[in-house]
């Protein structure tokens, strides 16, 4: 059984997508960035960057204790390697698809991710049109990265359908929310419209950790107190000897 510290964000649907492709048991853990719990001394252990997604895997190959992974990019290549499965053996092929999975991860999630973040920053930050402008054209070239790449392949990493695939896509399911217009990256478009289709896809896309929190409903401290657990997060101290 695999546990999933989880939610509901592009990172957190990568791992959900390839359990459900995958067939394996797993039980969702939430952990509610929103209110902080991310920072939880539990969380911390299995996750030093307090950031989700996490998971435990209390059947290893090779038995022992349970094994903890985190960052989204090794997570999916442990799963793989785990399985057999959604990566090539051979070495040709299998750096072909961990190359990309380092592609998303270190650019793909955190340019749409800054995107986002900049697209919502208030007045009350100062001027943010340079940042927006430079968020929003790094989103647009990135589409046009893997518009490029599958003009001539059905699959980011060539024939066969792999992490490589579902760790990109569910930082495009909000291609409207990001400025894109998907007439204008048509081989992106063919990929994004067979991988929407498919079942296990729609599955962990719709994971969920719980109701919907309306943020209405918080009282002003909350809100105050989040907003200084989130934003412009420094250092945390060591743990006392």
């Amino acid at each position: 059984m695999i546990d999933l510290h989880y939610w509901p964000t592009p990172n957190g649907k990568k791992v959900s997508i390839l359990l459900e492709e995958l067939g394996l048991p797993y039980t969702v853990a939430p952990v509610h960035i929103g209110r902080g719990d991310q920072f939880s001394d539990d969380f911390l252990k299995i996750s030093p960057n307090n950031r989700m997604p996490a998971i435990v895997d209390h059947a290893p190959e090779g038995g022992g204790a349970p094994i903890s992974v985190f960052e989204s990019g090794a997570i999916m290549l442990y799963l793989a390697e785990k399985t057999g499965r959604f990566l090539p053996a051979d070495v040709r092929g299998r750096y072909e698809v961990i190359q990309w999975v380092i592609w998303q991860m270190a650019n793909q999630g955190p340019k749409f991710g800054e995107r986002g973040h900049f697209s919502r920053v208030g007045p009350e930050a100062g001027d943010q049109s340079y940042a927006q402008r430079r968020f929003n054209d790094e989103t647009h070239r990135l589409y046009g990265v893997l518009n490029n790449r599958l003009y001539d392949r059905p699959y980011i990493a060539g024939d066969d359908y792999t992490i490589a695939d579902m760790i990109a896509y569910p930082w495009t399911v909000g291609w409207q929310a990001q400025g894109i217009d998907l007439e204008e990256f048509k081989y992106f478009k063919r990929w994004f419209d067979e991988l929407s289709a498919r079942p296990a896809v729609q599955r962990g896309l719709a994971v969920s950790a719980g109701p919907a929190e309306d943020p209405a409903s918080l009282s002003p401290e909350e809100q105050a107190r989040r907003r200084r657990l989130l934003y412009n997060q420094r250092a945390r101290p060591a743990p006392a000897s």
